[in-house]
Parts: structure tokens; C-alpha cells; sequence
């Protein structure tokens, strides 16, 4: 099933750039999702069980980095 995922990172620490351009950048790694960004959140599109799969471990890693974070992400079917 192909979803679409927005999903906003926020590090709650002073330096929080960096986190969330290393945090996109991982996302891009995966050449079976397509990564939109705007100035509140990224977009990721592709299939579910693989998104989620990437997210997952890409939050996992990031929370063990900053536990002090959080993570918004909304999730809808993509539409035909």
C-alpha cells in the first residue's frame, strides 16, 4: 500500500539544525522513497511497510543521540 508520511523533528536542544538536516539527509539514503521538505516538515512517499521499516530505525537513532526530542508524523493512503 503506498502511503504518505509528514513527519517534523524537533531536537529541544540550542543546536537544533543539525540533528534534523542529519535526520533528512538518512532519509534521502534510500532510493525506494521519494523526500519532499518544506519549512514545517518532510514528506516521505512510498510504501508503507518500508517507510515504516526507515522510520523506525531512523528515529531509533536519533532518540539514542537526543532522547530529549520529539517527533510528529502524520500518515494518510496516497490517493489515486
Amino acid at each position: 500500500m503506498q502511503v504518505s508520511i509528514d513527519i517534523s523533528f524537533y531536537p529541544l536542544q540550542e543546536d537544533y539544525k543539525a540533528p534534523i538536516t542529519d535526520f533528512i539527509r538518512r532519509l534521502q539514503g534510500d532510493p525506494e522513497i521519494r523526500v519532499s521538505q518544506n519549512s514545517m516538515s518532510t514528506s516521505l512517499h512510498g510504501d508503507y511497510a518500508q517507510l515504516m521499516a526507515l522510520l523506525e530505525r531512523e528515529i531509533a537513532q536519533s532518540l539514542s543521540v537526543l532522547p530529549h526530542s520529539v517527533f510528529v508524523l502524520k500518515l494518510s493512503a496516497a490517493c489515486h
